[in-house]
């Protein structure tokens, strides 16, 4: 463990009315003193009670003061690092952070590394790795359903299910351990009960990413477009989804020639919606570009809602559009729902879209939007339910750690009462070792190198 005092700007660039400086580190407060004029001149930081703000100045090279500060002290456990930590407080612009932080470098801190201040509250045991990557989750949440999923995370609800399995590991590496040192007092290996945990073990997993999946969506978020003919709606759509007048509207044909985006909520999802030119035959060569942007869009998006027109009625073009689209990401959405005379008839949408999601919507009334959020939710949701309520967020990293510990426990299982004991018990030492890359347990120093330089320096 590296004992330099580290230094950072922990608040984001650019004006603001605080600003933060952080130190961390044995002897963090004494190099905080070393640039500090209290107020009050017969105040130590150094002797200052835990969790306490202290009203002065920091001080240049010369003595001279530089800015109005409250420095604020957690010492060691008893901080975010586990060591001593000094938050200094800063009037929020760039120049008085630069001044604050050169002082703190002047006096014996050095710049901190990317991640480097959750690095040491891994290392110093204040947070296991998966709540240490939470802090990144928390960071990038988007919307509020994937920052309450990270905050949980933080919290140890991950570690919880760890521990259970891992446990359930452990019992069936002693097990095997026991069958292979003492074969006359302990007797062969209870296979019946072997399996039962090895069952049990990659059910729990498959239940694990089954359930991140949905945390998936929730944090990464999804690509929606919007497709159709021209003069549909589709503009109007994406301007009523995300209330802005993002696109231009207008009822002349082929007005959209290139992609619209915006990004939206949509019930705690992050959705980037993207308005596409009006796919139809053309010689307008920009037009074109944009019919076959549109196109690739519909290939590319993680789903796609075809809007008709109630007043236009089904053309060929309606139909050939939703032929390109798989029906598994398909949602129609049937525009002018309130126009007393309609040229689509309810037995045409149950013959040519039997296969599909039907919505019927005004976006000139606001009328059948909230059916649509519903129907985006529903169909990005389907097939990731929880199971006995575990909700669980994890990145790749960990899902790819999990994978592994179940191909370990399913070779164990597979070859359970063919191979020797020894060799089943490199299967489940192998999960058991697969599992500790999640905790850290089991990662070495240029893996948590890797995590931490994701991160932001000052966090």
């Amino acid at each position: 463990m590296n004992n330099d005092i580290i230094a950072a700007v922990s608040t984001p660039p650019g004006e603001g009315a605080v600003g933060i400086i952080r130190l961390s580190g044995h002897g963090a407060i004494e190099i905080a003193e070393k640039t500090f004029l209290p107020y009050n001149k017969n105040v130590s930081l150094r002797e200052r009670r835990n969790f306490s703000l202290t009203l002065g100045w920091i001080l240049d090279a010369e003595g001279i003061r530089t800015d109005e500060v409250l420095v604020g002290i957690m010492r060691a456990p008893h901080s975010y690092t586990g060591e001593d930590v000094v938050e200094i407080n800063c009037h929020g612009g760039g120049a008085a952070l630069r001044a604050c932080l050169q002082r703190c470098l002047e006096t014996g801190a050095r710049l901190a590394e990317p991640g480097e201040f959750t690095k040491r509250a891994f290392l110093n045991e204040r947070l296991g790795l998966e709540q240490a990557e939470a802090v990144l989750e928390i960071i990038r949440a988007k919307t509020e359903r994937g920052l309450q999923l990270a905050v949980r995370q933080l919290s140890g609800y991950n570690g919880r299910f760890m521990d259970n399995l891992e446990e359930r590991l452990l019992r069936l590496n002693a097990m095997v351990d026991a069958s292979l040192d003492f074969p006359e007092e302990v007797g062969d290996l209870d296979q019946d009960e072997a399996r039962q945990l090895l069952d049990g073990i990659i059910a729990t997993i498959d239940d694990w990413i089954n359930s991140a999946r949905r945390a998936e969506i929730y944090r990464d978020g999804i690509e929606l477009a919007i497709v159709g003919k021209p003069n549909v709606g589709k503009s109007s759509l994406l301007n009523a989804l995300s209330r802005k007048e993002k696109a231009i509207v207008t009822d002349i044909p082929g007005t959209t020639r290139d992609v619209v985006e915006e990004y939206i909520n949509v019930r705690g999802i992050p959705v980037k919606i993207m308005d596409t030119a009006g796919i139809r035959a053309t010689e307008d060569r920009v037009e074109r570009i944009g019919v076959e942007k549109s196109r690739e869009l519909i290939d590319q998006a993680d789903l796609v809602v075809l809007v008709l027109d109630f007043a236009a009625g089904i053309a060929a073009e309606d139909l050939e559009i939703f032929q390109t689209i798989p029906r598994e990401k398909c949602l129609v959405l049937v525009n002018k729902e309130d126009i007393e005379r309609k040229a689509i008839t309810e037995e045409e949408l149950a013959e040519k879209f039997a296969s599909a999601r039907l919505i019927r919507a005004s976006v000139k009334e606001d009328y059948g939007l909230d059916e649509l959020e519903r129907a985006i939710e529903e169909l990005l949701l389907s097939g990731t339910q929880n199971a006995d309520g575990m909700e669980i967020m994890i990145n790749l990293r960990q899902k790819n750690a999990l994978l592994k510990s179940r191909a370990y426990a399913e070779n164990a299982r597979e070859q359970l009462g063919r191979i020797s004991l020894d060799c089943l018990g490199v299967d489940v030492w192998g999960a058991l070792e697969s599992l500790g890359e999640i905790s850290g347990k089991s990662l070495k120093e240029e893996v948590l190198d890797r995590i931490f330089h994701d991160f932001c320096i000052g966090k």
